[in-house]
Formats: C-alpha cells, structure tokens, sequence
C-alpha cells in the first residue's frame, strides 16, 4: 500500500474514527485504526465493538486532488499514536506506504517516522445491514433531539436500558425518550420520509453524545437505517454504526400526568439563571435542592439554604399563575437541564401537587416535554 493525502483531510477523517477507540477495549487490535486504501479512495474505521465509525477521504473533491495513490493495500496502525504523528507533521502532504512484514513508513517534509502495523485482515468487518428499513432526517434535527433527551439518561448500570434513549416511530411520527427513573425528557417530532413498518429501539447515550460531536451544524440530510441489533447514520463521508441495548424499555407514557393544579409560564432564561444563582450555596448538598414558592398571581420566589453557608432568596417575574399555592423542591440541575433543552423560551411549568412529578413545556411549542419529580425537604 502506498499513498500520499493531504494532512487535513486526513486529520479531519481520523478526529472523526478516534471517537469510536477505546483504549479500555479487550481486543487488541481495536486499539488501532484500520487504513485502507482503493481506487477510489482512502477509508479510515475505528471500533470499539459498541460504535463503529467509517469515514471516507475522496481521491477528488471539488475538483482539488486529495489523494494520489501509488498502490492499493490496507494497514491496522497504533490509533493513539498514529493521531498524534500526523497531528504534528510538518508540512501539508503526507506519503504513507506499507513494507513487508507491515512495517508503515509516515513521511512529511524532512520528518519520517516507522510505525509497526498489523493485519488489517484481523480486524472486525463492518456490521452487516439489510437496508431495508430507512429514513432521513436533516443533521441539525438530529441534534437537536439528541440535545433535548440525551442529558436524561441513567449513568447507573443497574437497568442498562435506561443509560439509552427510546427511540420509537409509529404513525410516521418519531417519539425520543429518556429518563433515569428521576427525571424524563421527551421529544416528538413528524417524519417526512417515515419506514412502513413500526420501529423500537434504545440507543445508548454514549453512541448519540458521540454521534452528536460528528454531525455538522447543517440541514444535510442524515440518512438512518434500522435494523434489530444495530442503527447506522450516514452523514456525508461518514458512517456510524451502533449496538442497540437489549431489553424492554418501561412504559413512560403512565408517567405523564393529564391534569394540573397550579400552572406557572415564566421566562426560561430568566427561571435558569435565578435557579443557577440559588444553586451556588446549594452545591455543597449532595441533591443541590432549591426550593420554588409561587407568590400571588404574579412572582415566584426561587430559594436555597444551607445551614453551614447561608440562605439565597430571589423573586423572578412570572407571565401568569393559576391555581393552588404552592411551595415544591427539587434538583437544582435536574431542572436547569430541562430548561436548556427547552432553551430560553418562554416555559409553562405544570404541577399536580408538592410530591407529584411536574411537566416543564415551551409555550410555543409542544413537541419537547420534560418530567421531574421533586425532592422531599422536611
């Protein structure tokens, strides 16, 4: 194998496949990156049995000559040490060849390093997918769910199906779940290209966060195809392969509660940031509670003690308030979470009673729901 590619194109490929390394893998070679180099152009894969992610540099693009291959080969090299070499090399082009015995020779400008590779035949093949089952979504909707739901997911192992997120299509419609049995983030949202058939699914949240650092600010369609064990987006030169989580999600929807006795709209920015001020003497608590107290028809008082600290009281101006009085606790970051995912806008808060979870919805807007049950002060 011998080619010569430009530096960052090949920087840019390779920051996208090392998100799916790991060096606490127990296959050995999936500490490294698989090279492969075809007519067509040069392929970069990572793994690390859960993601796998394949992403693809042009011989030409845009007219501009990216590639120049002298032979076609494939290559497994060091990832780590791979990444931080072509990171440093001095000039713009990089000539990479393979010898026998895989012994790799990186060269750029005066600089020259001999690396030791390994089989590239060893390395596990990309999941089979039977594109059967396929739909497209714009990359900043992607994101944008994944912002509104990911956040929520549970980082204990003890029910692995709640550290993903539900993803379920029916009707043509996407609904996106995740809670850790404390809090639940809800996103809904109309297909325009929907699959004929039903689908259910749980993504872990790892593979979405990373997914999400991938995927460009743009409205370029992604492409999603489903299968029972895995989920693939291609997005432009890049494909990402995930495992899906095993086992039933819980039924969420006897979560949601249908009525409410006291409803409050507020302006989210200014909700989080008193919110966020009442937290500084509440962080020392392990649940970092505040405490929210309507006043009359027309405030809220956001407050938070500590005995050893002091005590924060602030009022923040609601739009309107209707119902029963109410005083409620909760996580200080459990809601301000909800509240960035609703992001800024005006918010309508609807509680049931002081230990009943409550609904946080934007007031334009009734796709994202987030549900958080409050805490118990005494």
């Amino acid at each position: 194998m011998k080619f010569e590619v430009m530096r960052d194109r090949l920087l840019e490929a390779l920051n996208d496949v090392m998100k799916a390394v790991s060096s606490k893998t127990t296959v050995a070679i999936l500490t490294g990156i698989k090279i492969e180099a075809k007519k067509e152009g040069i392929y970069l894969t990572g793994s690390d049995a859960d993601i796998t992610i394949q992403t693809f540099i042009p011989v030409e693009e845009d007219g501009e000559q990216v590639v120049q291959l002298a032979q076609t080969g494939s290559i497994v090299l060091q990832a780590r040490f791979f990444n931080e070499i072509v990171r440093k090399l001095p000039t713009n082009d990089v000539m990479i060849e393979v010898n026998s015995n895989y012994q790799t020779d990186v060269r750029s400008g005066k600089s020259e390093f001999h690396l030791i590779g390994q089989d590239a035949n060893n390395y596990p093949l990309l999941p089979q997918m039977e594109e059967d089952q396929s739909f497209t979504m714009p990359a900043e909707l992607v994101k944008s769910i994944i912002r509104e739901t990911v956040f929520a997911v549970s980082t204990s192992e003890s029910r692995p199906v709640l550290t993903g997120v539900n993803w379920q299509i029916r009707d043509g419609e996407l609904m996106c779940v995740a809670t850790d049995s404390h809090r639940l983030a809800r996103r809904s949202t109309k297909l325009v290209s929907a699959p004929s058939e039903e689908y259910n699914a749980i993504i872990p949240g790892k593979s979405l966060n990373e997914l999400n650092k991938i995927l460009e600010d743009n409205s370029e369609p992604v492409e999603i195809v489903l299968t029972a064990q895995q989920i693939l987006f291609k997005a432009g030169n890049v494909l990402f392969y995930s495992r899906l989580l095993e086992g039933n999600y819980p039924d969420t929807s006897r979560l949601i509660p249908s009525e409410h006795k006291t409803l409050v709209v507020v302006n989210g920015r200014a909700l989080h940031q008193a919110i966020d001020r009442a937290s500084l003497l509440a962080r020392e608590d392990r649940n970092n509670v505040v405490r929210f107290t309507t006043q009359g028809q027309t405030a809220v008082e956001i407050s938070s003690n500590s005995p050893e600290i002091g005590k924060v009281e602030e009022q923040v101006l609601a739009e309107q308030i209707e119902g029963e009085e109410l005083v409620i606790s909760f996580s200080a970051k459990y809601m301000m979470d909800a509240l960035k995912a609703i992001e800024g806008h005006d918010v309508q808060i609807q509680f049931t009673g002081v230990m009943r979870p409550f609904i946080l919805k934007s007031v334009h807007d009734d796709s994202i729901l987030q549900l958080i049950l409050p805490v118990r002060t005494y």
